[in-house]
């Protein structure tokens, strides 16, 4: 195997990783009940790269690329869809502080 095999193996393998790193969000989000401080923008604007990213994998043919980034597509939808969820529940619940759901506590 040449160097240029190493590199796309560890690339590949980094991409996976980094593919299923959202669910680091998703996990903290179940844990607080809460989506208020994801930006639900800044992750569409990443699906839309991946999205790109994928079309070019494909004219490509380029496997790694295309793998990395669809499940990188699927990992930031699941966020996203997870993120909306909450949001609606939040939004369904009656405020139990007084209104000032938006206030950042006290330090």
């Amino acid at each position: 195997m040449t160097t240029t095999d190493y590199l796309a193996i560890g690339a590949t393998i980094a991409g996976l990783i980094m593919a299923v790193s959202p669910a680091l969000q998703v996990r903290r989000m179940l844990q607080t009940r809460s989506s208020r401080d994801v930006s639900i923008g800044y992750l569409t604007m990443l699906c839309v790269g991946f999205v790109l990213w994928i079309s070019y994998g494909v004219s490509l043919g380029n496997l790694p690329m295309m793998l990395t980034n669809s499940a990188s597509l699927t990992f930031m939808t699941v966020t996203i869809g997870v993120a909306l969820h909450l949001r609606r529940r939040e939004a369904a619940e009656p405020a139990t502080d007084g209104g000032n759901r938006h206030v950042a506590p006290p330090r």
